[in-house]
């Protein structure tokens, strides 16, 4: 216990000073307030507090200090015309190929995350393709400012190697160019659409989830998922976010211009239920979504690469599999990939 408390104070201190500027000023709107985000349908707020009863209640899975990947990928350097390929990375990272365009979600190449480079929890699967590996970006989706997904060296790599379209939320630009010099990201808000060229577009929507890199910015930047709009199909990519009333589900599916091909899913840390609840949906939750959004086949993601929550490294895709057993919904539609595996959904 001694251990997380100094580890804690020292994530925290060596925070203070994020968040103490504003990120976004603008227009009060049905999700911002003149300061701060919210989420319409109102969730239930887990503060430090409930943080620190979670940490030391807790019972996690056991995870091991390294998992090797069973594949290694090398994505072709562009996938043509009307075809689309998916290949997962780990964790949020995926790369999504079609009509000569590539896409990547929430780019994490880094061991850690957190809020330097040696405190945060440690990566314990390498990324399914290796960065020299990758091939060059159009563009990058980033869902929101945590750690785990708004990862900065990450973001600096691919900004340095490829210049591409870097899409964020709402006063996430401001967080990059605090710290990667020169780069120019796309701001974005609920509903806003992103020219990628080439018939492709970005088309961002919102989720239920909240913000927050340091102990004084809470909420001080956007959260959204992304409908990844190419010319061989519509992909969706939710990030992170909990289920509430469904709301953002049916807002989403407003949004859609067609039927989603393929629905990016996260399903892991969601233990334990009553402090992960409110921004993480669980596995039969995912299947729930994949119904209400109409898509033709999903993929599970953010699972088995980081020990954020008390479930095991292959827990949620354990119990997908289960939730999944109770439906007519096949195991190649709704799929979750090894880092490394690739998928041809059309």
């Amino acid at each position: 216990m001694k251990v997380w408390i100094a580890r804690i104070s020292a994530i925290f201190l060596s925070a203070a000073l994020v968040g103490c500027s504003t990120y976004y000023a603008g227009a009060q709107s049905p999700h911002f307030d003149g300061t701060r985000f919210f989420n319409p349908a109102p969730m239930p707020e887990r503060g430090f507090l409930d943080f620190l009863r979670w940490r030391f209640t807790r019972a996690p899975a056991e995870w091991p200090a390294s998992i090797a990947n069973p594949a290694v990928g090398k994505p072709a350097p562009r996938v043509e015309g009307d075809a689309m390929v998916v290949t997962m990375i780990g964790h949020a990272s995926v790369l999504i190929q079609s009509g000569g365009l590539n896409v990547v979600t929430d780019p994490v190449w880094s061991n850690q995350v957190g809020p330097t480079s040696f405190l945060g929890p440690d990566r314990v699967r390498p990324p399914g393709v290796a960065f020299a590996d990758l091939p060059k970006i159009d563009a990058v989706v980033v869902s929101h400012n945590h750690y785990d997904h708004l990862d900065i060296p990450s973001l600096r790599m691919l900004w340095e190697r490829d210049r591409p379209k870097i899409i964020v939320p709402l006063g996430n630009d401001v967080i990059l160019r605090d710290n990667i010099p020169g780069i120019e990201p796309i701001a974005v808000d609920w509903g806003a659409n992103v020219d990628l060229g080439r018939g492709g577009r970005i088309i961002a929507a919102p989720v239920q989830h909240w913000s927050q890199r340091g102990p004084f910015d809470r909420d001080k930047a956007l959260w959204a998922g992304y409908l990844i709009d190419l010319p061989g199909g519509l992909a969706y990519f939710s990030g992170d976010t909990g289920l509430g009333t469904g709301w953002w589900v049916d807002e989403t599916v407003k949004l859609a211009p067609r039927q989603i091909d393929v629905a990016l899913l996260a399903i892991g840390s969601y233990l334990p239920r009553w402090f992960m609840a409110p921004a993480h949906i669980d596995p039969p939750e995912a299947v729930g979504v994949f119904w209400k959004l109409g898509a033709k086949s999903a993929l599970g993601i953010h699972w088995g690469t980081f020990p954020l929550g008390d479930d095991g490294p292959d827990q949620a895709v354990k119990e997908l599999k289960a939730a999944l057993a109770s439906t007519d919904i096949s195991a190649e539609t709704y799929r979750t990939l090894e880092p490394g595996e690739m998928w041809k959904i059309r």
